[in-house]
């Protein structure tokens, strides 16, 4: 009892202090369900209007993500035995076109990752590993089932059909169906999903499959083994092509009993054999999603669990928003609310919400809590310093025009890092030199890596003096940046007018690029004024000391 309330106290520390600071690094994820539609597609490509209305969707689906400070979408492209893509190895659901097997005409993996990226956005393809479909399903597929196939790697087990994780081809058949999105793809990562034995598992027959390949061991600890061997199989597939794609997985919320709470019988280690633990102390993940769709202390001791044995590996709970539905079970916001709060404050890498319809339909008042206060400021997907790489440079030769209100930069990018850089990140502040490691300066991101960069200054961005730039690899490390100081890149252009008049009793400061205040006046035509040079800063106040309008203007 006296550890919970510990708990509470960190929960209630971290609420507080994270209320005032949001980090750069962290991972803001949703679930993007394409099985039966549920997220997208709502209609199908039987033509081209309805090719376009489903491109249409998802764009305006990416946009409010972008708005929301998500970063990370990750697309279900593996349903049932079926796939969203063209595979060699798997039919066409039949989701998109209305037809197993038949192509809509377009490639929606394609088309989402061409999508996100541009939105600075990171796709990471999700594939359901294990179940390949209730018998309805399998009837639907046809000959192009698995089952029809590749029969001997699949089990019927309470009504449904699975692979037999046992047999050594099935990790041979997980990988190369991996192996192809990696290779045709410019997927940000790998996500498995249902990759442990099903529910009930005392009832799957695979006594056969372990007689033969058991050597000895225990069945629990054989089944285990098995599911490690297919996640490192399929580690080693995706790192061997692309090592800066990431491989996560959703397993079980709750890994198995703690010293703090019980799992209540269900959890990931005894239940349906996975050795998560085991997965992030090998290196075998770069990121786990544990889907913990729990309340109250059914998921505050084993969030921390996972985080005290992350390996320094991404732990990303994810949170169970379908249950803030009426339609469900119901749960108050401030459940959610409580639950994000806390993962930050013991470590942990982010969120991912289940699923993307819950959160876009603003239920309870999700999306907006988001918006306005748990991600109120961009964050960064966080760089992956397990794995080795060589320093990145800075990009240099930064300069910048004004055209109106928009702000075009340009810069070059460093010999010494061609071909390393991904993208380059853009960050304003109104000091100087620009805090990056803020997440308030962040303005984004180019798509790909881009040498220029145009944005709008806003009457908020218009106190944004100062601008940097940094170069991304794509393992997410990051340079160190390019200062730009406005007196020297941008010349002769009047950004804003000054003021037609000091109101009684009020005054303008006016700050120089450094953000020391060069001068405090009373009236607009005082020589002082006349003999200040470069780009200055001003801001006008009236007799209370009230701030009423700022604005940036360049002196020559």
């Amino acid at each position: 009892m006296r550890r919970f309330f510990l708990l509470f106290c960190l929960y209630i520390a971290t609420m507080c202090s994270t209320l005032f600071a949001q980090p750069k690094y962290e991972v803001r994820a949703t679930w993007l369900t394409t099985l039966g539609g549920l997220d997208w597609p709502t209609a199908k490509a039987t033509n081209a209007m309805g090719i376009a209305k489903q491109k249409n969707e998802l764009c305006d689906i990416l946009d409010r993500l972008q708005k929301a400070h998500i970063n990370t979408v990750l697309l279900q492209v593996r349903t049932r035995g079926a796939v969203i893509y063209p595979s060699k190895y798997e039919p066409f659901d039949a989701v998109f076109s209305g037809k197993i097997g038949l192509s809509p005409q377009y490639d929606p993996l394609a088309f989402a990752i061409e999508e996100c990226h541009k939105r600075g956005l990171e796709l990471h393809a999700w594939l359901v590993c294990m179940p390949v479909g209730t018998q309805a399903q399998i009837r639907s597929l046809g000959r192009q089932s698995i089952v029809e196939k590749r029969g001997e790697l699949c089990k019927q087990h309470q009504g449904a059909w699975y692979m037999d994780p046992g047999l050594p081809e099935t990790a041979r058949y997980l990988r190369s169906l991996v192996g192809e999105i990696v290779q045709q793809y410019d997927v940000d990562g790998i996500h498995l999903d249902y990759i442990r034995y099903p529910e009930n598992a005392s009832a799957f027959k695979d006594a056969a499959t372990y007689q033969r390949y058991g050597n000895g061991k225990s069945k629990d600890a054989w089944r285990r083994d098995n599911i490690t061997h297919i996640v490192k199989e399929i580690h080693t597939e995706v790192k061997n092509k692309k090592p800066w794609v990431k491989v996560s997985s959703a397993p079980i919320g709750k890994f198995a009993d703690t010293p703090r709470y019980s799992s209540k019988g269900w959890n990931a280690f005894y239940t349906v054999y996975q050795d998560v633990k085991q997965w992030l102390a090998m290196g075998i993940q770069d990121a786990i999603f544990p889907m913990m769709y729990f309340s109250g202390n059914q998921f505050y001791p084993f969030a921390l669990d996972w985080v005290e044995h992350s390996a320094g590996r991404f732990v990303v709970p994810g949170l169970g928003i379908y249950f803030l539905s009426p339609q469900e079970r119901n749960w108050h916001l401030d459940e959610i609310r409580k639950q994000i709060y806390f993962s930050r404050g013991i470590g942990a890498m982010g969120q991912a919400y289940f699923r993307n319809k819950f959160l876009l339909n603003d239920t309870k008042g999700l999306l907006s809590e988001l918006q306005e206060n748990a991600y109120a400021y961009p964050a960064y997907v966080p760089p992956m310093k397990w794995e080795k790489t060589s320093a990145i440079s800075s990009p240099t030769s930064l300069v910048a025009t004004l055209q109106g209100a928009l702000l075009n930069l340009s810069w070059t990018p460093s010999i010494s890092s061609q071909g390393q850089v991904w993208k380059y990140r853009v960050y304003a502040s109104d000091t100087y030199p620009v805090d990056v490691e803020k997440a308030e300066n962040i303005v984004g991101s180019t798509n790909r890596a881009e040498t220029t960069f145009r944005y709008s200054l806003t009457p908020t961005h218009r106190q944004k003096v100062f601008w940097a730039i940094t170069a991304v690899d794509r393992f997410g490390n990051e340079s160190t940046p390019l200062q730009m100081e406005l007196p020297t890149a941008v010349q002769n252009y009047a950004v804003n007018a000054l003021p037609k008049q000091i109101p009684t009793g009020g005054y303008i400061l006016f700050s120089d690029a450094t953000g020391k205040v060069v001068l405090r006046t009373q009236q607009l035509d005082t020589p002082a004024l006349h003999h200040l040079k470069g780009f200055l800063r001003y801001t006008l106040y009236d007799e209370a000391g009230k701030q009423l309008q700022t604005g940036i203007l360049c002196k020559q």
